[in-house]
């Protein structure tokens, strides 16, 4: 995913009269959860707070403040606002559940603040080795772009890393093993090269390290099999450390193996693994 660092200076230089929406309570059923924000300018926003009704109402106020600047007498006051609304039919949402927002004016130390925070934000998304540039790599590399997370692209072909998504990193090396190795902690680790003893590789690397929140391998039953075969016999590794790998990669419940389908259902099945408690 792009950097949300940059991206939050991007959108204050471009907009110097900027306000920021945060969720400061969120109870019950609600959109976005507590400490969701948003920026919003009189021409444009970056990030959301949960969308429909309630986002509508909380940029038009935001704007109201920021054309409608406070006198010195009143400063203190304009410059921090707070909203306490009810989710229900008056504003034409169904959550049922309440949101407290506060609005401010983003002065030269909240900037500082904000980016920050973006830059934490960026820190702590989790990495995603994809380890193959083919025809799903390419699909699953354009779908997680666009999810948090950092996402690394190793290949052994040069060609293989050609348009590639500008929000992921590409590694060429002749020993892609080497990335499984240095590796964050709690990293997922995806297989589809172009190779199948490669792949074995790959996977018997990553079955080794068990910080490692996720390890899947493209292919069928028939290579699971002959994997397994591998990792038990020749790579020295344990039936305990095998059961980890999912394969074939999004799952068998549809036939469908273009690679767009394939890489939307191993994007879900990745992030759910991302997602559980260590």
């Amino acid at each position: 995913m792009a950097s949300t660092k940059k991206g939050v200076e991007n959108f204050l230089n471009d907009s110097p009269s900027t306000a920021l929406i945060k969720v400061a309570e969120a109870k019950g059923s609600t959109p976005r959860e507590k400490g969701a924000w948003m920026l919003v300018s009189p021409k444009a926003t970056f990030g959301t707070i949960g969308g429909g009704q309630l986002e509508f109402m909380a940029i038009a106020r935001a704007r109201e403040a920021i054309v409608s600047p406070a006198s010195p007498a009143r400063k203190n006051e304009a410059s921090s606002v707070s909203l306490d609304i009810p989710l229900g039919p008056e504003i034409g949402q169904c959550c049922g559940g309440r949101v407290e927002l506060s609005i401010r004016h983003v002065d030269a130390g909240l900037r500082d603040e904000l980016t920050a925070i973006a830059g934490a934000e960026d820190a702590a998304y989790p990495h995603v080795y994809l380890f193959g540039g083919g025809h799903v790599g390419h699909a699953l590399a354009a779908t997680l772009s666009l999810l948090p997370l950092e996402v690394t692209i190793v290949e052994t072909r040069a060609d293989a890393l050609e348009g590639m998504p500008k929000a992921v990193t590409t590694r060429l090396t002749p020993m892609p093993e080497e990335a499984v190795r240095s590796a964050p902690a709690g990293s997922a680790f995806v297989v589809l090269t172009h190779d199948h003893a490669l792949d074995f590789l790959i996977v018997g690397e990553a079955l080794k390290r068990p910080d490692a929140a996720y390890v899947g391998m493209i292919g069928s039953k028939t290579k699971k099999a002959t994997c397994k075969s591998w990792y038990l016999k020749t790579a020295g590794g344990t039936e305990e450390e095998f059961a980890r790998l999912v394969s074939p990669i999004g799952g068998s419940a549809l036939r469908d193996k273009r690679p767009a389908v394939i890489a939307a259902l191993a994007a879900a099945e990745i992030m759910t693994a991302l997602a559980k408690p260590e």
